[in-house]
């Protein structure tokens, strides 16, 4: 073996006694790590080392997508609403009624009074769509990317889009809001007035 000794950081030529520990930490640093044994090779033959192979960069780890950022919904729209179910289906006095004395006839007569309000009210004040196009109990494909904010998925879901499946409800869309305009001074939580008769 013609292996050259280097010369220590201070110049001088480890010794005998200082060589028996190198040795026996090189003979197990050669049998742990193929590089170190490839490198040693190398320069006991004089030959220039292998270059290290060129790891690839590590893929870029992406964020995650910040947190949505939260609206908080002014109560007047709401409350505006509810001013308009009230005055065309009596809707708050007959939620809160407790219909459990009166008769399947009675409640039903009482409904169709607040179905029909209620009907008046979505039509003169929005414009509302279904969302999607196919009758009900129809077979659709979801794709890759599909809006989740407008179609919900039931049933057993898993793996990954494309989803086939029954369409069990079409779904709603308001396209356009016509609420009546209000005073500035108009206090928004009075939905129903007290009537007096005189």
């Amino acid at each position: 073996m013609n292996n050259p000794q280097t010369p220590s950081s201070d110049g001088a030529k480890p010794s005998l006694l200082r060589r028996i520990p190198l040795a026996f930490g090189a003979l197990f640093g050669l049998l742990a790590d193929a590089d170190l044994a490839a490198r040693y090779v190398a320069l006991r033959d004089g030959t220039p080392p292998a270059p290290a192979p060129v790891q690839p960069p590590p893929a870029p780890v992406m964020p995650p997508p910040p947190p949505p950022v939260l609206k908080e919904a002014g109560p007047e729209a709401a409350l505006q609403l509810l001013a308009l179910l009230q005055r065309e289906a009596r809707l708050i006095d007959f939620v809160g009624e407790d219909i459990g004395a009166y008769g399947d006839a009675d409640v039903g007569a009482a409904a169709r009074v607040v179905h029909e309000g209620c009907a008046k009210v979505l039509r003169e004040h929005f414009s509302i769509v279904p969302v999607r196009d196919e009758a009900e109990g129809a077979r659709v494909t979801l794709p890759a990317g599909f809006d989740a904010a407008s179609v919900r998925l039931t049933g057993n879901v898993v793996g990954q889009p494309p989803f086939a499946g029954n369409l069990t409800h079409r779904g709603w869309r308001v396209t356009d809001v016509r609420l009546p305009k209000t005073a500035e001074q108009h206090d928004a939580r009075v939905v129903a007035p007290a009537e007096v008769e005189l």
